[in-house]
């Protein structure tokens, strides 16, 4: 890193006029990017006098500015500062987030500007242009500088053709290879714990961005070419996929703004949790009124409908399995029941399966107090994107389920977005699975309940990569960028020696109150439920601790945690909070302050580790105490094992 600390102190040994040279703080004055243009831009990102990255040969190239270190004139510098309260029309997180920033605008004469914004926690840059033409964008250059030293955490793919499911690798930036693909968000550890966590924002009609290994301490971005050619044989959940591309990523408005470039700072697993800066630099809100949207809690029948049991039916995909579906939710007062993959032929979904009446179903919803939910592949929709929308309407359908895109070049981002916009004026909302991570479309679009991009419970029935270990990951890496549909609570757990993937009847990896903490931890306001009634009706007491539980939530703070080990984590909705607490594979002792509370007595409410919970997973024990705020609560955590509390004010 050496090139990086004589870059970093030029910054702060003074400025000359050529080449020319900037610095932009954040408000608590904490960190300073140093800007260079010289036949190019460069930012070095300093902490004090440590210099934490240095980002270079930053640059868009298009048919107009072919050459990437040509001309870089700065025209005029504008600068301005930012400190205001942002609501959220969901509360995924919090019930408001402090959006405080300083912001540089460097315009050049020939040149897309270059757009920085300096938060508390980090570092976001974008380019805008400003043409009457349209622009074909052959490639957006962004090199990376790290210290040796440096470790990354990331999901790879050997394609663009990707379903963000791949396990976490941890490794070296040395040993990230050049031929390999990273996904983001990518997390960085620096050497003294610290993390640099990279990702994107504002993500519209534009290519994901994508990170490659350099065989050295620095890493490089790239974009998925535009897709010249679509696989449009075989399996209707394999049409669709990239088979050719064009030299470029992307055909564009010459008149706006490009993808937010986000590296955010955090000095520990806590700063992880509390960062807000995808959603803030994310587009408003565009739907006028949001009042149809009602995040909640889901049912489906995926592996469910074959595991019914105590009934006088034959379980399956038929009226009366949906109707003992929701007559579930209702009793519990989970808001949806959602038919998955087989309600209707993959390519065709204007017609159901032999059996299955869905006027009949969705009417005995109504009743019921329930919505019901549509499951699909990306490709049928867009085939029958008409007739199917207004079908779904005719029906009564409240939100969809889109599957398999496994791309995030240009045209598919548009497809989100059209998906988005379209289920938003039919007063749908949407959860998408094969998908892209999230980079700020449920700002713009609320009804963007969830998504997928991640390796979550279905993994269980064929592989073992959901494990506790993953589980711990999970906080600090996914959820960076937004809410994820992981699927928690199984009632069907497992010890590491005793877990077996199974396909249509799979375990959870770790205990009963580990399983049930996730509830908490991963957080969604569409958290989805993966057994079938009969094993909830048969764990009453759990499924009873389970319905009290919110998915919208007015504060999020991380009590205790590291990176792969273990995560205590609390969420508070209205005067109660609600509490999750997971180890890996290693039994644990955890002392909880509760100094987070409010002054005065609190009713405690927990399902815990039963003592036999390391060998028989489903071993729980249900804890009820009153205690005061600022006492220390003892967890005792068996492998694999976890804790999960209701907090709630004595009056």
């Amino acid at each position: 890193m050496k090139k990086l600390l004589i870059f970093s102190l030029s910054f702060l040994t003074g400025f000359s006029v050529y080449p020319q040279k900037y610095q932009l703080s954040s408000p608590d004055g904490k960190l300073i990017a140093g800007i260079e243009i010289d036949n190019g831009i460069y930012v070095v990102l300093l902490k004090g006098r440590s210099a934490l990255f240095r980002l270079g040969n930053l640059s868009l190239e298009t048919h107009i500015v072919p050459i990437p270190n040509a001309d870089f004139k700065v025209q005029k510098v504008v600068t301005k500062s930012v400190n205001e309260k942002v609501i959220p029309e969901i509360r995924e997180r919090s019930v408001s987030m402090t959006n405080t920033y300083n912001e540089m605008e460097i315009r050049f004469r020939t040149r897309p500007s270059v757009i920085l914004r300096m938060f508390n926690d980090g570092l976001a840059y974008r380019f805008s242009s400003a043409i009457k033409d349209s622009l074909t964008v052959y490639r957006e250059n962004l090199d990376i500088y790290l210290d040796p030293n440096d470790s990354a955490r990331f999901q790879s793919s050997e394609t663009f053709n990707s379903a963000y499911e791949t396990p976490y690798e941890h490794k070296s930036l040395k040993e990230i290879s050049k031929d390999k693909l990273c996904n983001l968000p990518l997390l960085v550890q620096k050497e003294d714990g610290s993390f640099v966590m990279i990702t994107e924002s504002d993500l519209t009609d534009y290519p994901g961005l994508w990170l490659k290994g350099t065989g050295l301490s620095q890493l490089s971005g790239t974009n998925p070419p535009y897709p010249k050619l679509l696989t449009s044989k075989g399996s209707a959940y394999n049409l669709g996929q990239v088979a050719d591309t064009y030299g470029f990523i992307a055909r564009v408005k010459g008149n706006r703004t490009f993808p937010w470039r986000i590296f955010a700072v955090a000095a520990n697993e806590k700063d992880l949790i509390s960062n807000n800066m995808v959603y803030l630099l994310a587009s408003k809100c565009v739907i006028s009124d949001i009042s149809w949207i009602k995040p909640g809690v889901v049912m489906f029948d995926w592996w469910a409908k074959h595991n019914i049991y105590g009934v006088d039916f034959k379980a399956g995909i038929n009226t009366a399995t949906a109707k003992y579906f929701i007559d579930f939710c209702a009793k519990y007062g989970f808001r949806y029941f959602m038919f998955d993959d087989g309600w209707s032929p993959e390519d065709d979904i204007l017609r159901t399966v032999p059996g299955l009446d869905m006027a009949e179903v969705t009417a005995y919803a109504r009743e019921k107090g329930v919505d019901v939910m549509l499951w699909m592949v990306w490709h049928t929709l867009q085939k029958q994107w008409n007739d199917a929308f207004s079908l779904f309407d005719k029906w009564g359908i409240k939100g969809i389920k889109v599957d398999f895109m496994n791309r995030d070049d240009q045209p598919m981002v548009r497809f989100y977005e059209a998906v988005a916009r379209e289920a938003a004026a039919r007063e749908m909302i949407v959860d998408f699975h094969g998908a892209y991570k999230p980079c700020g479309l449920s700002r713009e679009y609320p009804n963007v309940l969830t998504r997928e991009a991640l390796i979550e419970f279905e993994y269980n029935g064929w592989t073992d990569y959901d494990n506790p270990v993953h589980h711990n990951l999970l906080p600090y890496i996914r959820m960076f960028p937004g809410s994820m549909d992981y699927i928690p609570a199984t009632m069907r757990n497992s010890s590491k020696e005793n877990f077996r993937p199974i396909g249509d009847y799979p375990m959870g990896q770790g205990t009963r109150a580990h399983a049930m903490a996730l509830f908490v931890i991963l957080n969604s306001p569409l958290t989805m439920l993966p057994d079938s009634p009969s094993d909830y009706y048969h764990e009453n007491e759990c499924t009873e601790f389970l319905s009290k539980i919110p998915v919208q939530w007015d504060d999020t703070q991380l009590l205790a945690g590291r990176i792969a080990r273990y995560t205590v984590l609390a969420r508070r909705s209205g005067s109660d909070w609600y509490v999750g607490a997971i180890t890996d594979w290693s039994e644990r002792n955890i002392d909880l302050g509760t100094g987070f509370l409010g002054g005065g007595q609190y009713r405690l409410e927990a399902i815990g580790d039963g003592i036999n919970a390391g060998k028989r997973a489903e071993d729980y024990k249900k804890i009820e105490t009153v205690f005061k705020a600022g006492d220390t609560l003892k967890l005792k955590l068996a492998s694999g094992g976890g804790w999960i509390a209701r907090i709630t004010p004595v009056k």
